[in-house]
């Protein structure tokens, strides 16, 4: 039995605030539960739903030495869709109404969370062969093994692998609290591991040492090696490069399953997605008040609205877009100026735009199957998840070509008849909006084509058992076998 440990702070069903929460709570269940035992390790949140607190058993508790004082520390744990979870509690690090609040106190409740989850281990009796951290509230999981848990006989041979999520946030804080916090000796701070400038660096560490790195597409892994994407630290993602690997994360193909969604108004599959889609996009345009029409090419949206997304682009179009015979149905939250730039366009053309400044699940789930095509004009997306569902549910991706959205999205040639969607490659307002004409133009003059990026869409698999397969082989060639 090979046995795994997922470190995060963040999972669903339990906690979720972004797309890490997705893939700590759906791989460890895609693996064989005969030859692999994945368990999961988290904080307990005061803030997590009372349900799940409820189902939470008592295991055992101990104190420990951090930042100067002795601090409890409690493990709980549930079981969850056949995975154990573990959950540290301490009520001082970990109440409040939400999981991440002020950036220094983050940084010591992590550290004292990182230290905590591999003092627990001998206490609940699981030692994992490979410890798998997610981005950097776990960062000096990496750095400890190889320095206060080096010497116990319990922790030798233990591979650690970290996850880049997102590479823009690295838990920095000042030297000299940084060092009395982690408990790090001054050897750890020189610029060749942990220290960045003037701050020492959670992810840093965790990238320095880590057995293994992953980040959540194959282009984001070339990216991170550039200026640009690299946040400062191209160059050790470059020095590490051959320790480094893409892999996509999935979605979770029952909860994203047009035969069977309950959310949506018509259920439809690969067979019948010509002749009862259309019944989606009818109940839409009735629900949001936009003008019925069958053939008006509807352009649905979900995101968060911030520079990041590519919403400095569709702002600069917007009024371009609106000329034309298309209906825009956005659906998120964010800055708010893109709050009120949407607002200002489904006010002056209440016909063709649908603002919904808010987020619901079931209205996501009714925009992915009602839309012709879904946008995504990214600056940067690691990996993406939106255009995933889209293609599962039949919604042509329009997207730019940089991390998950160019490894996912293959784009239509006319020439031979290929490809799942549309992209564009530079940062440019006109080249989306181009891309975005040329996409309707197919999708009105040349609707067989169009049919069949459709179902080419519907037919990839990006589930998370793809993914898990991928995985697999990093642990085994890890553990050596």
């Amino acid at each position: 039995m090979k046995n795994i440990l997922f470190v995060s702070s963040e999972c669903v069903p339990f906690i979720k605030t972004g797309g890490l929460a997705d893939v700590v709570g759906s791989l460890p269940k895609c693996f064989d539960k005969k030859e692999y035992d994945v368990r999961v390790f988290l904080p307990k949140y005061s803030c997590m739903k009372e349900q799940y607190k409820n189902a939470l058993q008592y295991v055992c508790h101990f104190y420990m030495d951090f930042a100067g004082k002795s601090q409890y520390v409690g493990v709980l744990e549930t079981e969850y869709d056949g995975v154990k979870f573990y959950f540290l509690d301490n009520e001082y690090y970990f109440t409040g109404d939400r999981p991440y609040t002020e950036h220094h106190w983050d940084i010591e409740k992590f550290m004292y969370f990182d230290r905590a989850v591999l003092s627990a281990l001998p206490v609940i009796g699981f030692r994992p062969q490979v410890i798998h951290c997610h981005d950097w509230q776990t960062g000096l999981i990496p750095v400890y093994l190889h320095d206060s848990f080096a010497g116990g006989e319990f922790y030798q041979g233990i591979k650690s692998v970290m996850t880049i999520h997102n590479l823009k946030f690295q838990g920095n804080d000042g030297v000299p609290r940084f060092k009395w916090l982690s408990g790090l000796s001054d050897y750890y701070f020189s610029i060749d591991k942990l220290r960045t400038e003037q701050d020492g660096n959670m992810l840093k560490g965790g990238l320095v040492y880590a057995d293994a790195i992953t980040t959540v597409s194959q282009t984001y892994a070339y990216e991170i090696q550039t200026p640009f994407f690299g946040e400062r630290l191209d160059g050790l993602m470059r020095a590490r490069q051959h320790d480094l690997r893409g892999i996509v994360n999935g979605i979770d193909y029952n909860e994203f399953d047009p035969a069977k969604d309950m959310m949506i108004n018509q259920k439809y599959d690969k067979k019948t997605v010509f002749k009862k889609k259309i019944n989606n996009k009818r109940a839409l345009q009735t629900e949001l008040g936009l003008e019925l029409d069958d053939n008006r090419f509807l352009v649905g949206i979900v995101s968060r609205l911030t520079d990041q997304k590519g919403f400095d682009l569709i702002a600069y179009m917007m009024e371009n877009i609106c000329q034309q015979n298309v209906q825009v149905v956005v659906l998120g939250t964010g800055d708010y100026k893109y709050e009120d730039m949407f607002r200002y366009f489904a006010g002056k053309y209440p016909n063709k735009v649908s603002a919904n400044i808010y987020y619901s699940e079931e209205m996501a789930h009714k925009i992915y199957a009602s839309c012709d095509a879904f946008l995504m004009p990214s600056l940067f997306e690691p990996c993406g998840l939106s255009q995933l569902m889209a293609l599962r549910y039949g919604t042509v991706p329009i997207v730019r070509e940089t991390g998950g959205l160019k490894d996912t999205v293959y784009p239509y040639n006319i020439f031979d008849n290929t490809g799942t969607g549309f992209s564009f490659a530079n940062y440019n307002a006109h080249e989306m909006y181009n891309t975005l004409m040329y996409a309707k133009y197919i999708y009105e003059d040349k609707r067989e084509d169009w049919n069949g990026i459709v179902f080419r869409g519907m037919e990839q698999d990006f589930s998370w058992q793809t993914s898990a397969l991928k995985y697999k082989e990093m642990y085994d060639w890890l553990i050596g076998g």
